[in-house]
């Protein structure tokens, strides 16, 4: 299952936060098929009936059924570059 860095949780929290008012708000991660290497990021006001619902604190990350394979060992980080726009990054579980 996809895990999130302490930065990650940090950045999820502050746009849902920002973009929905609504507690079941989060992020949703979705792909167009479950071989693809590449990912869509929205926030999302409530996951879709088959998302994979990932709870880290107060974040939450809805991980949509193609890209939930494709995600399953990896850890998702985030950062802030110098002009406020976020970048999430994957990499392999420890």
């Amino acid at each position: 299952m996809l895990t999130l860095t302490e930065n990650a949780t940090t950045i999820v929290k502050t746009l849902t936060t920002q973009a929905v008012d609504s507690p079941e708000g989060g992020l949703r991660i979705s792909s167009p098929d479950p071989n693809a290497t590449t990912f869509s990021v929205a926030v999302a006001p409530a996951p879709e009936a088959d998302d994979q619902v990932i709870v880290d604190g107060d974040a939450r990350v809805f991980v949509e059924e193609n890209a939930s394979v494709a995600l399953a060992d990896k850890v998702l980080d985030a950062q802030l570059d110098d002009q406020g726009a976020v970048h999430f990054q994957l990499g392999l579980q420890a």
